[in-house]
């Protein structure tokens, strides 16, 4: 495939497509952790197509990490749709970020430069959190991770100076975590966490976070474990998890009783049941929900 021009939608709304230049071999299934290096050209949709932007100017390609937690926008929609060595062109109809909303350093900067920048966004992000800009911080410790991340591919997993940025990039993880749970995005916490845990079991913070998750959205047994767990890896955190505890407990007694009063003169039957208008018995599930009728009590 040469020189195709070929309009498309590519799935999402309100972005359509246009091949200027064919690649080769199949579209590429982009598994998380998956780094990606382009060029482009953003330009406006006037009449004279005003450039606002191009890497090639700068000289430098663009490099981001495929990941819900690092996504640019739209930029993992369109790269996911096109082969290696195509040339594309989209039109979007949508919100993109104009160059003055990002920080084009975050993938222009040599790796070096990356890991010099991580501790400045770190403590801006630590500085917005303490002012409430829950939002703020939390994007601080994003672009501070794409950083991260962006090194850490070239290293080999597992090795030291791998696992040294793998510890840089938990500690923000879990910051950024923290922002979420102000923020009510629970599950979004959940996830990050379990992905910790999953690659680095001994983590106490991240079992921590994880059962105040688990707390809010009344998973009591989830939180309980989570909670027990991080008494056994840091005994230091006694008073923290007793605090949660107690609260648990309050607010899973405040939901039973906000339950009952919902299901107030509502019964679970079970078994057989003699129905008081025809007197036929019948069988009915053990979750099956039926109003007890006023002069009748037939309890199997």
């Amino acid at each position: 495939m040469s020189d195709l021009k070929e309009t498309m939608l590519i799935g999402s709304e309100g972005i359509k497509k246009t091949i200027l230049h064919g690649g080769t071999g199949d579209i590429p299934k982009f598994t998380t952790g998956a780094k990606v290096t382009f060029h482009f050209r953003t330009q406006l949709c006037d009449d004279e197509r005003t450039v606002i932007d191009d890497s090639r100017v700068v000289g430098t390609p663009m490099e981001i990490v495929i990941g819900n937690m690092f996504k640019l926008d739209i930029w993992e929609a369109l790269l996911s749709s096109m082969r290696v060595g195509e040339v594309a062109e989209f039109w979007c109809d949508t919100i993109v970020q104009q160059p003055s909303e990002y920080n084009r350093e975050s993938w222009a900067l040599s790796d070096e430069e990356r890991l010099k920048v991580v501790p400045v966004l770190h403590g801006q992000g630590n500085k917005l959190f303490k002012q409430g800009r829950y939002q703020e911080a939390a994007q601080k410790y994003k672009e501070a991770l794409i950083c991260i991340k962006n090194v850490q591919t070239k290293e080999k997993a597992w090795d030291v100076p791998w696992l040294k940025l793998e510890k840089m990039a938990n500690t923000l993880t879990l910051n950024y975590c923290q922002c979420l749970l102000r923020m009510e995005e629970y599950y979004e916490v959940i996830e990050h966490t379990t992905d910790i845990i999953n690659q680095h079991p001994g983590v106490a913070k991240a079992y921590y976070l994880r059962g105040k998750a688990h707390k809010e959205v009344w998973n009591e047994a989830e939180a309980r474990q989570d909670f027990s767990r991080v008494l056994d890896l840091d005994p230091g955190m006694k008073k923290a998890v007793k605090k949660e505890l107690a609260v648990l407990s309050m607010r899973m007694e405040e939901k039973n009783q906000e339950d009952k009063n919902t299901y107030k003169g509502i019964d679970l039957w079970c078994g057989a049941v003699l129905d008081y208008k025809t007197g036929v018995q019948q069988k009915l599930h053990s979750s099956t929900i039926r109003c007890r009728p006023p002069s009748i009590n037939h309890w199997c």
